[in-house]
């Protein structure tokens, strides 16, 4: 029997429901809503920008949740993939090449490489081990962003690259100012979620469940667990990777907080607080964690005691996350 065989008979996930193949309405809005935004977001006193970083933490805590709430593994150390997609972005673009496309792609290769090659050291434990393992690679490529201070530059950070126009034709450009730039992480977003439900209703994704409920059954049952955590791991980071390398175009700028501890926890608390069991939790995680960080952060500059407090509140009360509750209460279906 095989590991997709075994998920099948497993019981669904606390509070949700199995996948489907089939578009939920509220998907079609949801896209309707993104693609018209730039021609209403002034109008409610928004702007692109905070909506592309929306989309980009909500792409890396998606990827993160591909390992956290379908394969069951807890990583404090996905930040280093971020930033090194971020890293390798920014130098692409300084020193080899004026294409954007081609950086992400680097960016994209580098981060899930180093995932690749660093999962089947990690997936060898569970829990806290597994924790404390992505916690020291995390620190590790850290603390190599900052000593290695001639490329990376150091504390102060990546800076002289930027953003350039893409040639899609001859006479055909892509203008990536604050609105083609918005439309580009749309469209990487896009891409990567649609790939990502695919693989979750496909029988990969059932194993990466059966992974999470039952590791004991699977291996009574002769299925190597660490090869479908690894795959988990590895796929996770290819997407943080492409997060990473987009929030350097954002930014235009990169520098060792793109790697650091923190902004692993805010995309664990992203995943947690949308929903890490359902597919678009992250997303309305995201879009909770920026909307409120933005704000708070120019009445207080206490902003990150705003957050904490949004976050145990949701702990207490949404334990299964936003999109959780709401499913659960049969307003909402993944």
């Amino acid at each position: 029997m095989s590991a997709s065989e075994t998920a099948a008979k497993l019981p669904a996930a606390p509070g949700g429901r199995r996948m489907t193949n089939r578009i939920h309405p509220g998907t079609a809005l949801l896209g309707l809503v993104l693609v018209t935004l730039p021609l209403w977001i002034t109008h409610i006193g928004g702007y692109t920008d905070i909506v592309s970083r929306v989309l980009i933490y909500a792409l890396a805590a998606m990827g993160l949740n591909l390992l956290l709430g379908f394969t069951g593994g807890l990583s404090f150390g996905h930040a280093a993939y971020f930033g090194l997609g971020s890293y390798v972005v920014g130098l692409m673009l300084k020193y080899a090449t004026h294409s954007v496309p081609l950086a992400l792609i680097a960016g994209t290769l580098a981060g899930g490489i180093v995932a690749s090659l660093l999962a089947p050291l990690c997936v060898r434990r569970r829990g806290i081990y597994f924790a404390m393992i992505t916690i020291a690679i995390g620190q590790l490529f850290y603390f190599v962003a900052i000593r290695w201070a001639s490329v990376t530059g150091g504390y102060d950070g990546l800076t002289g690259f930027s953003r350039h126009n893409i040639h899609v034709l001859p006479h055909l450009t892509w203008t990536l100012g604050s609105t083609g730039l918005y439309y580009l992480v749309l469209l990487c977003f896009a891409i990567a979620a649609w790939f990502i439900f695919a693989i979750l209703n496909s029988p990969l994704g059932h194993s990466f469940v059966a992974v999470r409920e039952n590791q004991k059954r699977l291996r009574f049952l002769g299925v190597n667990v660490h090869f479908y955590a690894g795959v988990s791991f590895a796929i996770s980071g290819f997407v943080v990777a492409l997060a990473g390398g987009l929030n350097a175009l954002l930014d235009n700028f990169t520098s060792p907080n793109s790697l650091s501890n923190n902004l692993s926890g805010d995309l664990v608390i992203i995943a947690v607080l949308g929903g890490m069991r359902n597919f678009w939790g992250p997303f309305v995680g995201a879009a909770i964690f920026v909307l409120v960080r933005d704000y708070a952060s120019n009445a207080t500059s206490n902003w990150m005691t705003v957050i904490g407090l949004i976050f145990v509140l949701s702990v207490m009360f949404f334990p299964l996350g936003v999109m959780g509750f709401l499913q659960r209460k049969g307003k909402v279906q993944s």
